[in-house]
């Protein structure tokens, strides 16, 4: 079994290179951002302030979260509901940032994320894969993207969904998250010492997947994967 952690800033497109590399893998994706958008989406609709901490973490004993699969597809399962379809939204974004930075919540969703990776070969992608889910991941890529072109993918995607916004509202929550995310106290969005750097400001998803196939067959021995 093998373990890969892709890490990287928001928007980067971790989550839709992971997928390709999972299918050309025949491997286990693992989205941990929807982890958090579905915590990020409960507390949403209890109408909790996302700074209110002392109120999230009370609402934990109230969360069950699940992750199934079906035909590769990964589904969130939050209290019996499947929220996939529901937490890719801007707002919820940033919920699941503020969530992400509390210690108790981080610590309520670790054993679930580690638990999948002893039972199966995985890639998992995050902020904080390489450093404190999956330290001893035989891959670590962290993929990074100007926050242009970063904003420009995100915003392009809010725009195909129908959503209201501007390029520029984008990249300003860009910006925040990424300032948020990387100066945390618990768990800040930076690189393992060990990690590679993969930036794809300039590469179509073929190419990412293309060069992170590259770094992960440097790394281990994929024969019979591919």
């Amino acid at each position: 079994m093998i373990k890969i952690a892709l890490d990287g800033p928001s928007g980067a497109g971790k989550s839709t290179v992971a997928k390709a590399i999972a299918k050309k893998l025949s491997i286990v994706y693992v989205d941990t951002g929807a982890l958090y958008r579905s915590i990020g989406l409960f507390i949403n609709r209890l109408g909790i302030d996302k700074t209110d901490k002392e109120n999230i973490i009370g609402q934990l004993k109230n969360i069950s979260l699940s992750l199934e699969y079906k035909d590769g597809v990964q589904s969130v399962i939050l209290n019996g509901e499947d929220v996939s379809g529901l937490i890719r939204t801007g707002e919820i974004a940033m919920y699941a940032s503020a969530v992400s930075a509390i210690p108790e919540v981080r610590a309520f969703l670790l054993d679930t994320q580690r638990d999948i990776a002893r039972k199966n070969s995985v890639i998992m992608d995050g902020r904080d894969i390489g450093t404190v889910i999956l330290p001893d991941a035989e891959v670590k890529i962290f993929m990074v993207a100007s926050p242009e072109a970063r904003a420009k993918r995100r915003y392009l995607e809010f725009i195909e969904k129908g959503e209201s916004c501007t390029y520029e509202s984008v990249l300003k929550d860009i910006v925040e998250r990424d300032k948020n995310d990387s100066t945390r106290k618990v768990a800040p969005a930076i690189p393992a010492e060990d990690a590679v750097f993969l930036d794809n400001s300039d590469l179509d998803i073929e190419g990412t997947v293309n060069k992170a196939i590259e770094i992960i067959s440097s790394k281990v021995n994929l024969e019979g994967l591919i």
